[in-house]
C-alpha cells in the first residue's frame, strides 16, 4: 500500500511543523495517518536519517506507554521508507476544548488524572516530550488518551521530567490562563500520588530550569 497515494488532501486534520496528520477510512474504520514532512533545510541523507528514527521510534514509545498504564492510540502500520504510521482515532474532545467550560470539580477531576499519568510516564523512563492539552483526548468514555509522542524520548533523568512539566506549566498558562495555577495544582496533586516523595525532587528541577532562564519567556522577564 502505498499510503502517500491514498492520502485525500482534503483530509488534512491538522498540519503541524514535523508531520501532517490526515483523517482517512481504511478497511472501514477510521484512522490517523501520520505522515512526517521532509525538511528542505536539512541535509537529504540526515534528513532521511530523522525522520526514519522518528517513525519507528514514536510507535515504540506509545506501546511502551501503554504498558506503563498510559492510554494511547492503537497502532495499526509503519511505514519507515515512506515516513508514516496509521494509528487509531481516537473519538473524543481535547482537553484544550474542555477545561475552559468545565466546571471547577471536573477540571480538579481532569487535572488530577492527567498528573497520574505524566507520572505513570515518568516512573517507567519515558518523556512525552510535547505535554499541551492540545495532545490529551477525553474519549466518550471519560478515558484521558495522551497521543503525539513524535518529540518523546526513553530518558529517567530529572532533567527531563522537570522539562516535561515545565512545558505543560507553560502550556497551562498560555491556553489556560484563568486558571492556571489551580489547574497545576491539581495536576502536581496527581502526579505526587503516584510518583511519591520522588515528585519534590521533580519540582526542585522545575525550579532550577525557571530560575536559569531556561525558556524564552523567563528571559524577557
Amino acid at each position: 500500500m502505498d499510503t502517500i497515494d491514498k492520502i485525500d488532501s482534503t483530509k488534512l486534520l491538522k498540519k503541524g511543523a514535523e508531520a501532517s496528520l490526515f483523517l482517512v477510512d481504511w478497511y472501514d474504520r477510521k484512522v490517523i495517518i501520520k505522515v512526517r514532512i521532509q525538511k528542505k533545510y536539512r541535509p537529504p541523507e540526515l534528513d532521511l536519517q530523522i525522520r526514519n528514527y522518528r517513525t519507528v521510534h514514536e510507535p515504540q514509545l506509545m506501546h511502551e506507554a501503554k504498558a506503563a498504564g498510559v492510554s494511547t492510540p492503537l497502532i495499526y502500520m509503519v511505514n519507515v521508507p515512506l515516513s508514516t504510521i496509521i494509528m487509531e482515532y481516537i473519538e473524543g474532545q481535547q482537553v484544550k476544548q474542555l477545561l475552559n467550560k468545565a466546571s471547577k470539580t471536573q477540571r480538579h477531576d481532569l487535572c488530577v488524572k492527567i498528573g497520574e499519568s505524566i507520572a505513570q510516564l515518568h516512573s517507567h523512563g519515558l518523556i512525552h516530550g510535547d505535554l499541551t492539552t492540545s495532545n490529551m483526548i477525553i474519549n466518550p468514555q471519560n478515558k484521558l488518551y495522551f497521543v503525539d509522542f513524535g518529540l518523546g524520548e526513553k530518558n529517567s533523568e530529572l532533567e527531563a521530567q522537570g522539562v516535561d512539566l515545565h512545558l505543560l506549566k507553560r502550556a497551562l498558562q498560555s491556553t489556560h490562563y484563568q486558571f492556571w495555577e489551580e489547574c497545576l495544582q491539581n495536576v502536581l496533586c496527581g502526579y505526587s500520588s503516584i510518583f511519591g516523595v520522588e515528585a519534590e525532587k521533580v519540582y526542585e528541577k522545575i525550579r532550577e530550569i525557571e530560575r536559569r532562564g531556561r525558556y524564552v519567556e523567563e528571559r524577557k522577564q
